[in-house]
């Protein structure tokens, strides 16, 4: 791959048809991604629903919700790094959509670019993120994450957690449950990365319009549909800007339920939390599904 504007798109149509199973590599690199954000998703809300963030694993919830924002991030680098109009647009517009943050957006907006617009530099900051930066940064909140957990054990439902817990060997009850869901993601995996390969559109040209009815990434849907409720002016005020910092406060409200959730610490039921996380998973689930029907 070679992370310049004349020759990135090139590259990968040419590592798909003339590297040996360089097409497969690149598909099944893709749907990992895909299934990888899905899983981690999916864990979230999970921990979420099942009050797995209480009291020690505070931490455990943090550094797990970091390693899924990076995680979007690596999506975020790599999709640009393909150089199709299609990639081009949506890097515009996510990096754009930084940009609308009060205060500190327009510095967002050029350290994502490392310009004033999606160009050369861009790409070549979004190749250094994705295969240096952000798998450094990965390893060492995976390790963290991964001792937490094994410092605190793992966490069991509030009604369970005053009962005492069947014990199970590693081998053969753990092992086998866990090869047999490992098979199953795997033969998932193999199916869609031969089935499904990601296609390769046209190559990006800065100067011409985007192409209609752009889309980002499923896992960005959400935040599309949502600014697109907002019109252009709130009470003089610009409405992507009141958009994107609902946004951002939503999040980090999310981000800090361990520490607003009391009663889940003392061991106690929180049916408060359980509603506001059915709520937070609906909207995510509704505003996908709208986006990617629209």
């Amino acid at each position: 791959y070679v992370p310049h504007i004349d020759f990135a798109h090139k590259s990968i149509i040419e590592i798909v048809t003339k590297l040996n199973m360089g097409w497969f590599f690149r598909s099944l690199h893709h749907w990992g991604a895909q299934l990888c954000i899905a899983f981690l998703f999916i864990h979230l809300f999970g921990t979420l629903l099942l009050k797995s963030y209480r009291k020690p694993r505070e931490f455990v919830w943090v550094t797990g919700f970091v390693l899924l924002g990076i995680s979007i991030f690596f999506g975020l680098s790599g999709y640009l790094l393909l150089w199709d109009e299609r990639a081009f647009a949506a890097t515009r517009v996510a990096t754009g959509g930084a940009g609308a943050f009060p205060v500190i957006g327009w510095f967002i907006k050029a350290f994502l670019r490392g310009s004033m617009d999606v160009t050369g530099d861009t790409l070549l900051r979004f190749y250094a993120f994705h295969v240096a930066i952000l798998p450094i940064i990965t390893l060492g909140l995976v390790g963290l994450h991964l001792i937490l957990v094994q410092y605190h054990g793992m966490s069991v439902p509030l009604s369970l957690e005053k009962e005492k817990l069947r014990e199970a060997p590693f081998f053969p009850n753990v092992f086998y449950k866990d090869l047999m869901i490992w098979l199953v993601v795997t033969g998932v995996l193999v199916t869609l990365t031969v089935l499904m390969p990601p296609e390769i559109g046209v190559k990006a040209d800065p100067l011409a319009p985007p192409p209609e009815n752009i889309k980002p990434e499923w896992y960005f849907l959400f935040l599309l549909q949502t600014l697109k409720l907002f019109p252009g002016e709130i009470l003089g005020l610009n409405g992507e800007t009141i958009a994107i910092l609902l946004v951002a406060c939503a999040i980090l409200f999310f981000f800090l339920i361990p520490f607003f959730d009391r009663k889940s610490a003392r061991g106690e039921k929180s049916p408060l939390y359980t509603w506001i996380g059915v709520i937070y998973l609906l909207y995510f689930l509704t505003m996908t599904v709208v986006g990617f029907l629209s």
